[in-house]
């Protein structure tokens, strides 16, 4: 038996046990066993009838407001479960200061936790603040508006049906971000080459509507991923990345990440992949596997979301992730999906065909793997002939399976 971040061994009762009574009741239903120490040996206590009433005077005294709790005792071991329940009246405060868990440690909540926390107490999101601005325009939101759902006048009453406006309030954080000027950040999208090192292309895309901001990230994103190829009298448009998977994760990078953290959401194009990082971690509420499932949906800005959803940017809350999925149900090919404590990030890679591939291109893709090489190097790899060659790599990177850089003499493909 060990420690966990809902789980702390007390092997006496001392007042430090308040700080993480605090944590549970602030961030997630936890337990605390009394009579066992840090290592997780079983050592019980004495007269556990009156060191539960201890617990229970302590709690009462102490914390404010008082969470849910229950004691139980083992009548074998004398171990003591005290379990505290995460509650809806935040912040569960200890001396006037609210606590998590940090692993298994119990630390102070900064000021960022502790404004959360009273948002959350008031059943309030951050995009419901109210803004401190009351100068603010919305031509882009206009042109969305009349361009998406046809609408006839852009007024302060179009503003309030969005909720971005009360007459007692003015405007929200919301409006703020869907304003053709704030002071937020955004996003910052680069270009790769090779490596880290090798920059093709920036933009720093911050101190405008988050409409635009999503409407150039996929300007870019078209500029290096979408090519158009002749197929007998027909120009077709080609994406090395579905275009709907893009759309959809840099959309929900806006709609989902926290804004009340200074941070860009980053999206970082590779030559194979493009990298998509949203700050803040899930959603109370959501579990990894939810996440990855695809299949529940809490918004953290529920205003946004909604705009986003009204303009089609967003097709229904919740299935994000397995709309992508199913993009790349027939591609070799897979996309990425991490959570830590304080971003998401999803891997996009370039579209590869399973199964459509002849012998010979099989073996080019085969020595090119991992590797960096020339035309001439590949066809004495393969036994091919130079034009043979040069033809299979330019199907190989027209269809996604492999890509190149450089030109002329330092043109390299890779895979």
């Amino acid at each position: 038996m060990r420690e966990s971040k809902f789980l702390e061994f007390k092997e006496n009762v001392t007042n430090t046990f308040l700080k993480t009574v605090s944590a549970f009741a602030n961030y997630g239903t936890g337990e605390i066993l009394f009579g066992v120490s840090d290592a997780g040996t079983l050592t019980g206590v004495e007269n556990p009838s009156q060191v539960c009433l201890d617990i229970e005077n302590r709690i009462n005294d102490n914390l404010d407001p008082v969470p849910r709790f229950t004691i139980g005792v083992n009548e074998r071991t004398s171990v003591i479960t005290l379990r505290v329940e995460e509650g809806e009246y935040k912040p569960y405060l200890y001396k006037a200061k609210a606590y998590r868990r940090n692993d298994t440690a119990t630390v102070e909540a900064d000021r960022l936790d502790l404004t959360r926390l009273i948002l959350e107490g008031r059943n309030l999101s951050f995009e419901e603040l109210p803004s401190d601005k009351n100068d603010l325009t919305f031509e882009t939101l206009k042109l969305n508006l009349v361009s998406v759902l046809g609408i006839e006048s852009f007024s302060a009453d179009t503003l309030k049906t969005l909720e971005l406006y009360r007459d007692k309030k003015g405007f929200n954080k919301a409006a703020e971000l869907l304003s053709d000027n704030n002071s937020f950040p955004g996003i910052a999208a680069v270009r790769f080459g090779d490596s880290v090192n090798v920059m093709y292309d920036r933009a720093d895309l911050s101190g405008i509507s988050i409409l635009e901001m999503y409407r150039e990230t996929l300007d870019m994103y078209r500029k290096y991923y979408q090519y158009e190829e002749v197929k007998g009298s027909e120009r077709v448009n080609v994406s090395m990345i579905p275009e709907e998977c893009v759309r959809e994760a840099v959309a929900n990078a806006i709609v989902h990440r926290t804004w009340d953290v200074n941070a860009d959401i980053n999206v970082s194009m590779y030559p194979d992949k493009i990298v998509i990082t949203s700050p803040g971690g899930l959603p109370r509420g959501v579990s990894e596997e939810d996440f990855r499932m695809g299949g529940i949906s809490i918004l953290r800005n529920p205003i946004i979301g909604n705009v986003f959803k009204m303009l089609g940017l967003i097709e229904r809350f919740g299935t994000g992730i397995r709309r992508i999925k199913s993009f790349y149900e027939n591609s070799k090919t897979k996309p990425s999906f991490e959570t830590t404590e304080d971003s998401i990030r999803i891997t996009l890679p370039v579209f590869s065909l399973k199964n459509n591939l002849k012998p010979d291109e099989e073996k080019a893709l085969g020595v090119v793997t991992g590797r960096r090489m020339s035309s001439s190097e590949i066809a004495r790899e393969t036994g091919f002939g130079k034009s043979k060659t040069i033809e299979i790599m330019y199907k190989l990177v027209s269809e996604g399976h492999a890509y190149v850089t450089g030109i002329g003499r330092g043109r390299r493909y890779s895979a």
